[in-house]
């Protein structure tokens, strides 16, 4: 029998599946973030279970992990849960999943809410294509190079924020990827009070100055599509030509790439190269 990695609801406990209800239900083993979440979902799902109960909460996970693995081998069904969503994603879960795959034990999920997922869908942001950077970095220095990192992000981005860094967070992004960018803050996601606030980072940050209280995923909006110019592409071109490309082939591409005119392109790298 196969490890199950069992997604649980954010907060609203009537977002469980039946499916969720069932393998905590038929589980032999359930290995759970924190057992007395473990016990409170059960009994709100009216949830009897025989089950062995283990605690596989972060600083436990490594060592935890034979006695897991060699439950599996016997073919035992192991459910892993956490605390509210996806196991492994920014919980406890994935070395777990990285040692079954390693030795071709089977694994398989039952889906369930996510806040990644969610915050992006609510966020109103473009979520064709989105990159999930899990907690933002908690130290200035590393909070600074990530920020770096995302002055050209195309993407749309989502992060995790603990409610005390989230004021200073925010005015680090307001002063490194402008006060202007779209962001949106989600709080308390499915729960009693559940909050959406759009705006740009420099308003969503002097809004968090005040204190933000809960469990925070933020949507951090793409960077804008710079303008080209032509002259900004001269000296890529001419240097392609100097080293063997034609001139017409090489100005018809980084035309089309970068939405400049072939014509002028070409005119300007002729009059650099004439002087």
């Amino acid at each position: 029998m196969p490890l199950i990695l069992a997604g649980t609801p954010l907060g609203d406990r009537a977002d469980a599946s039946p499916r969720l209800a069932e393998a905590l239900r038929e589980a032999d083993v359930i290995a759970a973030e924190d057992t007395r979440r473990l016990r409170g979902l059960t009994t709100a799902l009216e949830v009897t279970t025989t089950a062995r109960v283990v605690s596989f909460y972060e600083d436990v996970e490594t060592a935890r992990l034979p006695r897991l693995l060699e439950a599996v081998r016997a073919g035992e069904t192991v459910v892993l849960v956490t605390d509210a969503g996806m196991p492994s994603v920014s919980d406890p879960g994935f070395r777990l999943v990285a040692a079954c795959a390693d030795e071709d034990l089977p694994v398989t999920c039952v889906p369930g809410p996510s806040a990644v997922t969610t915050a992006l869908a609510l966020s109103g942001l473009a979520p064709d294509r989105f990159c999930f950077d899990g907690f933002a970095p908690r130290k200035p220095g590393e909070r600074a190079r990530w920020l770096a990192e995302l002055v050209g992000e195309k993407r749309t981005t989502v992060f995790f924020e603990s409610p005390h860094r989230l004021a200073s967070t925010l005015a680090d992004a307001a002063e490194t990827l402008g006060a202007d960018r779209r962001a949106v803050v989600c709080r308390e996601l499915t729960k009693t009070y559940e909050q959406v606030r759009r705006g740009g980072l420099g308003e969503l940050a002097a809004w968090a100055a005040d204190g933000v209280r809960g469990e925070i995923t933020v949507v951090l909006a793409g960077a804008a599509p710079r303008a080209v110019r032509v002259e900004d592409l001269v000296a890529d071109v001419a240097g392609r030509v100097e080293a063997g490309e034609r001139l017409k082939a090489v100005a018809a591409e980084v035309a089309e790439r970068t939405g400049v005119s072939k014509k002028e392109l070409y005119d300007a790298v002729v009059a650099a190269r004439n002087g």
